[in-house]
């Protein structure tokens, strides 16, 4: 029995699908990507990793095998074995399988399994619907410059003027003369109007800056007292109940329990030293008691049974 298409079901809807006895598929959320050098646009998805040190039956992917094939419990369990099984097969045997719409299985060099995840199925709910694009970037500037090699390259064309007869020139240049004339004296008139303009518009505008300086001093008189400043506080949420991986007599020992659950995607935290001399490290912290001890119990179940919780005194 496939199994792939129950754990993509399980992708758009959980964080974490464990496939008991072969690795978990773990979900990260990533925002709208926008690739400005290819004119791309990419939606927001979830990016999915494999971790192949979580393996333990949490019950989520049988349990939904057996409703949707309408099996017992223990069947679904068993359909699920042959189907890692067969995987495992698989890559020991060609060195690398695929797992539809999820993405694709390998050995390194070092004998250890190396996951690509599969790109052709976005399991953000919120983005259904929304596919990359690309945008054909503008060319204006390129036509501009098409034009101008083109204007640089067009002919002139020049056109021979014909010869008038001396008759012609001469009462042309009578006429010149006379215009000139003319046309000397209307300058000069005009030219005494232009320069009348020019001065009453230099009077309006010196009478109109004096009465915008004006009102800027006005302005800036009752700026001088300024209302005082008003603070805001914002409330942080309290965090008091802690779900506790370890407390570490060395401190070298909190910090590579620490960077290992961040590695498996934990919001691991570290606490300072506590009374006794210890090093605590948190698998992570939560407002409430209901929540924390809600992940306590997960946690307990896929990673670490030895996992407390811890609350702090409120």
């Amino acid at each position: 029995m496939k199994i792939e298409p129950y754990i993509s079901q399980l992708l758009y809807r959980y964080q974490c699908v464990t496939v008991p006895g072969f690795g978990a598929f773990l979900t990260e959320f990533q925002s709208a990507q926008l690739d400005e050098n290819a004119h791309s646009f990419y939606p927001p998805k979830k990016l999915i990793s494999f971790n192949p040190f979580i393996k333990n039956n949490d019950g989520l992917l049988a349990n939904h095998l057996a409703q949707a094939e309408k099996i017992a419990y223990e069947v679904a369990v068993n359909a699920i074995q042959n189907e890692v099984s067969s995987w495992k097969t698989k890559i020991q045997e060609f060195g690398h399988f695929s797992v539809k719409n999820i993405g694709e299985f390998t050995l390194n060099a070092e004998k250890n399994i190396v996951f690509v995840p599969a790109d052709q199925i976005n399991y953000l709910k919120e983005s259904f619907g929304l596919s990359s694009f690309v945008s054909p970037s503008v060319k204006r500037e390129a036509y501009k410059e098409a034009v101008e090699t083109l204007e640089e390259k067009a002919p002139i064309a020049f056109t021979p003027e014909k010869r008038r007869s001396y008759k012609a020139l001469k009462y042309a240049a009578i006429i010149t003369v006379s215009l000139g004339l003319t046309g000397a004296l209307g300058y000069k008139l005009y030219d005494n109007y232009l320069t009348q303009i020019e001065q009453q518009t230099l009077v309006v505008q010196s009478n109109v800056q004096k009465k915008i300086n004006q009102k800027i001093q006005e302005a800036t008189f009752f700026i001088e007292n300024p209302l005082p400043a008003v603070t805001l506080t914002v409330p942080s949420e309290k965090m008091p109940y802690h779900v506790v991986a370890g407390a570490f007599r060395l401190e070298s020992n909190a910090a590579n329990a620490y960077e290992s659950l961040l590695k498996l995607g934990f919001k691991a935290k570290r606490l300072p030293v506590n009374k006794h001399g210890l090093f605590p490290v948190l698998y992570g912290s939560y407002s409430s008691y209901a929540e924390a001890r809600e992940a306590m119990k997960s946690i307990q179940r896929l990673d670490n049974k030895d996992a407390w919780l811890l609350i702090e005194e409120l």
